[in-house]
């Protein structure tokens, strides 16, 4: 059986504009292209789809799911069995994080009496310390330090207005969707995005590209923007990259 674009993207729970950014780049190519110039997909593309919808869930960008994918010795089954035992070992973790979550719920309407150690249960700090550490790696440790230094010098009434301005700029992308991701609303959404960035620190267009990637291809920021629309990460991306074309 072959699907169509719009038969794929409803299976697999994407948007069609992921299966053409897809095919642009070449991660997803069409199994056949009909006379009509209809995208077809058939049963390799699926397979080929859902290890690009798991290693995403993972963490990896999209060049590095690419590379791993169009090696020779690339076995799907190796691939899966991996996948498996990365996936049980955060299932763990949100299982603590839900129980946490329980937990406080109770607590705050008087059923439990949660001890403060409890109440930071699921959370890793270590995992904050690799975030912190990749950041240090991606864009170097000077960058980092001196937005972790600005963002101290603030006064809390400060952080809440740069905070609230933040989301306020998400959403009004998220709500002007139905434009097109390089039109002069949305490009003027994201040069407001671009001032927004400059309170942490001052982000060349190399930075800005990458942030756009990360939104698009880190779960920990797509669940996020995803909030608000489930398409919006990779919105994002594209507006992004549209507005440092050339820069």
């Amino acid at each position: 059986m072959k699907y169509k674009v719009k038969q794929l993207a409803d299976l697999a729970g994407v948007s069609r504009r992921t299966l053409h950014h897809y095919d642009e780049i070449g991660l997803l190519k069409p199994s056949a292209q009909g006379k009509n110039r209809y995208r077809y997909y058939d049963e390799q593309a699926l397979l080929r789809l859902q290890q690009i919808l798991f290693y995403r869930e993972l963490g990896l960008s999209l060049k590095e799911i690419k590379e791993i994918l169009n090696r020779p010795d690339f076995d799907v089954l190796d691939a899966l069995r991996s996948h498996k035992t990365a996936l049980q070992g955060r299932v763990q973790r949100l299982q603590c994080l839900l129980g946490t979550v329980d937990k406080t719920i109770n607590h705050l309407t008087g059923e439990i009496n949660l001890s403060k150690k409890e109440i930071f249960e699921g959370f890793s700090e270590e995992q904050q310390e690799e975030y912190a550490d990749e950041a240090r790696r991606l864009y170097g440790r000077e960058l980092v330090d001196e937005s972790m230094k600005r963002w101290k010098s603030y006064s809390e009434e400060k952080k809440k207005r740069i905070m609230a301005e933040s989301r306020a700029v998400y959403r009004e992308i998220a709500e002007n969707m139905e434009r097109e991701a390089g039109s002069p609303e949305v490009q003027d959404l994201i040069a407001q995005w671009h001032r927004n960035m400059r309170y942490f620190y001052e982000p060349t267009y190399e930075i800005l590209r990458g942030l756009g990637r990360m939104y698009n291809d880190n779960p920990d920021f797509r669940v996020q923007f995803e909030k608000l629309h489930p398409d919006l990460p990779e919105f994002l991306f594209q507006a992004i990259q549209i507005y440092c074309k050339g820069k």
